[in-house]
C-alpha cells in the first residue's frame, strides 16, 4: 500500500499581516501533481487543515477545491483529522455523506473508535484516525477520571485501539500531538506552532505507538521521526515563521509491503517565495537585486536609518519585518534595563543630530552648524534646569 503523508496546511494563515493563501495554493498544486503521477492508494492529512476555527472564505474555497480534485478528480481516498487549530464541528459536518466518495474527515473524537479500512493486493490496512482533543474532552468522552494530561489521554486512546487490533492486518495511526522521545523536544518546534499546554504537559511519549506499522503525525512543523523511523511528522508545506528558515518543507510517500515493512521517501515542495533573514547595512542592501522573497531584515548601520521599511521594500517588496541591530555599549553590559536606558540618554546629542542630518540631507553637518546645535541644546538644558 502506498499513501502520502502530509499535515499542517494551515489554510488562511497570516504571517506578519500577509495572507499566505496564494503561496499555499502554489505548493499544494505540486502535491496534487504528485498524486496524479504517483497514484497512491490514499492521502493522509494529519491535522490543522485550517489555521483557525473560523477560516476566511478564500481558505474554505481552496480546501474545497483541493478535496474535489483529489477525491473525485483523481479518485483517491483522502483521510484527514482535525488539529488544534481546526474547528472539530465544522470539519465533521456532512462526513457521513462524503465517506461514500472516499473523503474521510474526523473532526471529533468519539468513544467508539471506527478505523478506515482500505485494501490492496496484500490484504487489509486499517487507518486509525484520532483528531486532536484536549485532556478534559478525552476524560469526558472515555469516562476516565484518571486522564489529566495529554500523555494520559493518548495512552488511554491508544490502549483502547490496540485492544481491538487484528494482528494479522497492517495498521496506520494518524494523530495530532506533541510526541517526543523525552530528550529535548524543543529542538523540533517553531514559533508558528500554538502550544497545546503549559510547562511540558502537552508532551506525549512515543512508546505508545510501537504497535502500529506507521504513525502519521501532525502539529510540529519540521519533518522528522521520533524515536522510531516509523513514527513521523510530515511538517508543514510552507515556512510559517522565520524560526522555520532552515526547514526543508515537503511531504512523505509511504509504502507498506505485505508484511508491514515501511519505506519512506521525502518529497520537497518548492515555494513561490522563500522566507529568510538578511543582515546588512542599508547601503549594501540597496545594491541587492530586486527579490520577491519574504525577508526579515536586520540593518547593521551604526546610525539610525530614516524610513527603513520603505527603503527595504524598494528592493524586497515582500519584506515582512525590519529592525536595527542595537550595539550595547560596555557601560550597559551586565546592567539592568534602567541602566541601559540611562546609557542611551547619555549618548552625544551632537553626534546623533549629525547622523540624522546626513541621513535626511545626504551631506555632512558642517562644523559651524554643529556648534550652533550644541549651543542651542545647552541653552535648552539650562532653561529646563532653571524651570525645575
Amino acid at each position: 500500500m502506498k499513501f502520502i503523508h502530509t499535515a499542517d496546511w494551515h489554510l488562511g494563515k497570516l504571517v506578519q499581516g500577509v495572507y499566505m493563501t496564494d503561496d499555499q495554493r502554489y505548493v499544494l498544486e505540486q502535491l496534487v501533481a504528485t498524486i496524479e503521477k504517483e497514484r497512491p492508494d490514499a492521502v493522509v492529512v494529519a491535522g490543522d487543515l485550517y489555521d483557525r476555527a473560523i477560516p476566511p472564505t478564500e481558505a474554505v474555497e481552496l480546501l474545497d477545491e483541493l478535496f474535489e480534485r483529489i477525491v473525485i478528480g483523481l479518485n483517491t481516498p483522502l483521510l484527514a483529522i482535525a488539529g488544534n487549530h481546526d474547528s472539530p464541528d465544522r470539519l465533521s459536518f456532512g462526513t457521513a455523506i462524503m465517506e461514500a466518495r472516499g473523503l474521510h474527515l474526523i473532526g471529533q473524537l468519539k468513544a467508539e473508535h471506527k478505523p478506515v479500512l482500505l485494501r490492496d493486493g496484500d490484504g487489509e490496512v486499517y487507518f486509525h484516525l484520532v483528531p486532536y482533543a484536549d485532556p478534559a474532552q478525552v476524560r469526558y468522552i472515555l469516562e476516565d477520571e484518571n486522564i489529566r494530561t495529554h500523555d494520559d489521554a493518548m495512552k488511554a486512546i491508544v490502549g483502547r485501539i490496540e485492544a481491538g487490533l487484528d494482528r494479522q492486518a497492517r495498521h496506520v495511526f494518524v494523530g495530532h500531538a506533541f510526541v517526543t522521545p523525552g530528550a529535548r523536544p524543543e529542538e523540533n518546534t517553531s514559533q508558528s506552532e500554538r502550544p497545546l499546554a503549559i510547562g511540558g504537559a502537552e508532551h506525549v511519549h512515543a512508546e505508545y505507538f510501537g504497535g502500529f506499522h506507521y504513525t502519521a503525525l501532525g502539529h510540529l512543523h519540521q519533518a522528522h521521526h521520533v524515536a522510531d523511523e516509523r513514527i513521523r511528522y510530515a511538517g508543514s508545506p510552507l515556512k510559517y515563521s522565520i524560526s522555520e528558515e532552515n526547514h526543508r518543507k515537503g511531504f512523505f510517500i509511504v509504502e507498506l509491503d505485505g508484511a508491514g515493512n515501511v519505506s519512506v521517501e521525502k518529497r520537497e515542495l518548492k515555494p513561490r517565495r522563500d522566507m529568510r533573514r538578511i543582515a546588512a547595512p542599508i547601503e549594501e542592501l540597496e545594491r541587492h537585486p530586486v527579490c520577491d522573497d519574504y525577508v526579515f531584515v536586520t540593518l547593521l548601520n551604526d546610525n539610525p536609518v530614516l524610513f527603513p521599511m520603505e527603503k527595504v521594500r524598494a528592493v524586497y517588496p515582500n519584506a515582512l519585518h525590519v529592525e536595527r541591530k542595537v550595539t550595547v555599549s560596555p557601560l550597559a553590559e551586565g546592567a539592568d534595563a534602567a541602566a541601559g536606558r540611562s546609557a542611551r540618554r547619555e549618548a552625544d546629542p551632537v553626534a546623533l543630530f549629525a547622523a540624522f542630518y546626513q541621513e535626511v540631507k545626504g551631506v555632512p553637518l558642517s562644523s559651524d552648524k554643529q556648534e550652533l546645535f550644541a549651543d542651542t541644546y545647552a541653552a535648552v538644558l539650562r532653561e529646563e534646569g532653571g524651570a525645575g
